[in-house]
């Protein structure tokens, strides 16, 4: 994009990277795409009680060209799977993914055809949070853990390359149905 694409690699960008990653994760705005409970559980952290704010993420977006982060707490129907995708592609690069919940992670007591078992056959997910609604202090440990991952982020054309690499291998990956079968 700017000054980290034009010098070669290695050539002061640990500071430029650490910069930008601080930077980042200090200002997540998430997208809001809650389907069922655990979006109370997500909505509560918004509160004075919880404070998401002093993460950086004051207002949750209505609009996914304004978000970077899509929290999708619950279960995602067959027919809402396009939208769930069609909203992640609207969203701006950088973008992260959390699935909160087991409906969200791999279906969970709906295990039947109507529900995709698991958004990751959908979008790529950076962070899994298990829980069945996670309390909000489960979301708030999650939203640290994704820092971390955004703080250690690469910038410019290695950026791009873990970005791409990421996404293929969690498209690519066997549901958590398919591992269960797998195991037995």
């Amino acid at each position: 994009m700017g000054l980290e694409e034009k010098l070669p690699s290695g050539f002061l960008l640990t500071t430029v990277e650490g910069l930008a990653g601080f930077a980042r994760k200090g200002s997540l705005w998430p997208a809001t795409f809650g389907l069922a409970c655990c979006a109370i559980e997500m909505m509560s952290t918004t509160s004075g009680r919880f404070d998401l704010a002093r993460f950086g993420m004051e207002a949750f977006r209505a609009s996914p060209r304004q978000a970077d982060l899509m929290i999708v707490a619950g279960r995602v129907s067959q027919k809402m799977a396009p939208v769930l995708r069609q909203v992640y592609d609207q969203m701006a690069e950088p973008k992260w993914v959390l699935a909160m919940g087991v409906c969200a992670s791999s279906g969970g007591m709906f295990n039947n055809y109507a529900i995709v078992q698991g958004v990751d056959h959908v979008v790529p997910v950076d962070i899994y949070l298990p829980g069945c609604p996670p309390r909000p202090e489960m979301l708030i440990n999650a939203i640290l853990q994704l820092h971390a991952s955004i703080q250690a982020m690469p910038l410019g054309v290695d950026r791009e390359r873990a970005i791409a690499e990421t996404e293929k291998a969690a498209l690519s990956s066997p549901s958590v149905i398919d591992a269960k079968t797998l195991l037995r």
